[in-house]
């Protein structure tokens, strides 16, 4: 049966989702007897590196053990992000209608990452789990697959800390939290990440009483600290109780969170504190595969693992965990697995999102890292509700200045090479777009003034920082020379 005839077939999304991703009758292929490349985990990275290699005329295994999509579609990017669209649009949503559309939209988009798909474009799919031969050959389901590239895109889970009565608490996870049938009442969240952040104003927005922990003094504690005031504001304005600097030191009872400034009783717990990669399945050892302490895979420049004919992409690396930077490696990973070992992927130029209200976006390098670093920097900034755009939409009328967005931006000292940019504020994702083509193609703020940008549009921000560098190059000397030939120039 096609994707698009399942859709009109089945009523019930998680059937339809569970009928693209992980057909119950399917049967694997009889492998090739030697194959281009072997891709274990169909993930987003692995996704993208099979049909990509495919579409270029190389024989192609794809191995998931699980289903088809990975977290992005399953319990990550798509049902999270489809959550806070509903909630932000819908300001009576309801618990009920929420995850219902949460779920028909997972699976309407799952026929992209389904195994009909993959199958057609000439991937060979083998559903089952992977795990190497000393002999470097890859058993599934009974079957051995031989190639002459193998890669490892087996992606990451959530990790559980230690912390006394969790376990026991059987709490929620990314994993298991998309899945929720029945409204919960109260909700502990731990970590003041991308995701609980995002978590907890969905479910508060839902309803749920919402206590978010994060250990760290300011919420999104890996981007710039200004943005966690205006984050948090808007977080409580919407009933999320926020407990920053407050480290929770264990549960008791199944549901209560004894922290350092106190004891919350909530109905359900959800871990959002980081997460571990899926290898110790895989016998890398046999092949001579090293890993760090945690189990990501080592890789090179150029995607490598310490045995040359494997490579390593996506989150199981334990680098940038993003589809978008899963993407970036994929589509390198062909060039130098297939073809000429040459291209690389640079994780400093990959942009970071936060999809809440506001928006957090940023790229490069932040405050702390350059001075760290010990790196000089000049810093240019721009409030949105500045620009003409806000101004004449009258948008400033009683709302909050952060919501209208704000961007700053840290180049080298004396220079206008971009070292480091962040913005908070309504579609930050989009608005940071510029800056990363930008910083990608080496281009500093001073290459924008002889841009010219539709009136009146938020893109303006770009003139004005190119504006505030350009006024630092009127140094006094270069200023006297003006007037001296403007006063020449005059007789």
């Amino acid at each position: 049966m096609q994707a698009d005839e399942l859709v009109h077939e089945v009523d019930d999304p998680n059937e339809l989702l569970k009928q693209l991703v992980w057909p119950p009758s399917y049967q694997n292929p009889i492998p090739k007897k030697k194959y281009h490349l072997v891709v274990v985990g169909a993930g987003p990275a692995g996704l993208i590196a099979s049909i990509s290699a495919a579409g270029l005329g190389a024989d192609v295994a794809l191995v998931e053990k699980a289903h088809m999509g990975g977290d992005c579609l399953n319990n990550g990017c798509v049902p999270s992000k489809a959550l806070l669209a509903y909630t932000q649009r819908n300001k009576d949503a309801s618990f009920e209608d929420a995850f219902s559309w949460m779920r028909q939209i997972r699976a309407s988009i799952a026929h992209h990452d389904s195994v009909q798909r993959y199958a057609e474009a000439g991937v060979d799919v083998f559903l089952g789990e992977g795990s190497f031969k000393s002999s470097g050959e890859l058993v599934v389901g009974g079957v051995t697959l031989a190639s002459r590239r193998f890669v490892i895109a087996t992606g990451a889970r959530s990790k559980l800390p230690r912390i006394p009565g969790l376990q026991e608490a059987n709490p929620l996870t990314p994993e298991s939290f998309f899945e929720l049938t029945d409204f919960p009442e109260s909700l502990a969240i731990l970590g003041g990440g991308a995701v609980g952040c995002e978590l907890a104003q969905v479910m508060a927005k839902l309803g749920t009483k919402v206590h978010l922990f994060e250990a760290q003094n300011s919420l999104l504690p890996a981007e710039e600290n200004f943005v966690s005031g205006p984050l948090q504001s808007s977080l409580e304005r919407d009933g999320v109780l926020v407990h920053t600097g407050d480290r929770v030191e264990r549960i008791e009872g199944g549901g209560t969170v004894v922290s350092q400034s106190g004891s919350y009783k909530c109905q359900k717990i959800l871990v959002a504190l980081g997460r571990q990669p899926n290898t110790e399945e895989l016998c890398l050892s046999a092949l001579g595969v090293k890993c760090d302490g945690f189990g990501h895979p080592l890789i090179d420049s150029k995607l490598r693992t310490t045995n040359k004919k494997i490579y390593a992409i996506g989150d199981c690396t334990g680098h940038y965990q993003f589809t978008h930077f899963a993407d970036a490696q994929a589509r390198a990973l062909v060039q130098n697995a297939l073809f000429a070992n040459t291209a690389k992927v640079s994780p400093e130029k990959t942009p970071r999102s936060t999809y809440t209200q506001p928006e957090v976006a940023s790229v490069g390098a932040n405050t702390r890292m350059l001075d760290d670093q010990g790196e000089e920097y000049d810093t240019y900034e721009c409030f949105f509700d500045e620009l003409d755009r806000i101004k004449v939409g009258k948008l400033s009328e009683g709302a909050h200045r952060e919501e209208h967005g704000f961007v700053r931006v840290l180049a080298k000292r004396g220079g206008d090479q971009i070292l480091g940019a962040t913005i908070i504020g309504p579609n930050a994702g989009d608005d940071i777009a510029p800056l990363v083509v930008m910083m990608t193609n080496n281009l500093g703020l001073g290459s924008i003034s002889s841009t010219i940008f539709s009136y009146p549009t938020r893109s303006e921000y770009l003139k004005k920082l190119s504006d505030a560098f350009r006024k630092t190059r009127l140094t006094p000397f270069v200023a006297g020379l003006f007037r001296r030939w403007l006063r020449l120039t005059a007789r």
